[in-house]
């Protein structure tokens, strides 16, 4: 992988980037390998806490023995992940790559053995009803360029979601040409989609 520690810290968890001093249970992990599974992939380090300070593993085997059961137990289909170590300030450092997968969507299953879509959503992991499936087709790129999807971007850069109702305020135009053209854009790849409270909402898919 060939990660540089100093420039990741720096750049701030984010859709494809979480921070954990340490994994406390292989449940609670379960939820952030499946949200970056389900979305766009991403990168867990692991020793390192939320405000970016070098905490350091005391044991890369007890925290990799919580991923692995993570991935291969809790997580359905399981994933596949690949890991590396790394030292800091004489720290050891786990970074855990996650990539997206093509076989969406991932369930993390709970204490309770229920199961639970979860998706990435700015920095943190959500938990959805359903996940929609972008389609091979490329974004229309035209669409793309057109001023509604331009400002669309822009709000979505400073929140964390937006509704239908919201959005169709935004650009001023009917709630159900707004939901259809943020479905449209979520089936493209540029948004994610969360149901998981009502109202649906919508989401940047990778906003670096």
């Amino acid at each position: 992988m060939r990660y540089n520690l100093t420039e990741l810290i720096a750049q701030g968890e984010g859709t494809r980037l979480e921070f954990k001093s340490t994994i406390h249970t292989a449940y609670r992990i379960a939820r952030t390998l499946t949200a970056f599974s389900n979305t766009s992939g991403g990168l867990l380090i692991v020793g390192v806490t939320d405000d970016g300070r070098v905490s350091g593993v005391e044991s890369e085997l007890h925290e990799m023995q919580k991923i692995e059961k993570a991935t291969d137990f809790l997580i359905d289909p399981a994933i596949s992940i690949s890991y590396e170590v790394v030292q800091q300030a004489g720290r050891q450092v786990l970074l855990i790559d996650v990539p997206e997968s093509d076989e969406k969507p991932h369930y993390a299953i709970d204490e309770r053995g229920n199961r639970t879509i979860y998706v990435r959503a700015k920095d943190k992991s959500i938990p959805t009803n359903r996940l929609m499936l972008t389609s091979s087709s490329l974004p229309d790129s035209q669409l793309l360029q057109s001023t509604n999807v331009r400002n669309l971007i822009q709000v979505l850069r400073k929140t964390d979601f937006i509704t239908a109702k919201q959005y169709a305020q935004l650009v001023n135009i009917s709630e159900y040409r707004a939901n259809k053209l943020l479905q449209q854009l979520t089936e493209q790849g540029l948004l994610i989609m969360v149901d998981k409270p009502r109202p649906v909402r919508f989401s940047l898919k990778i906003t670096e």
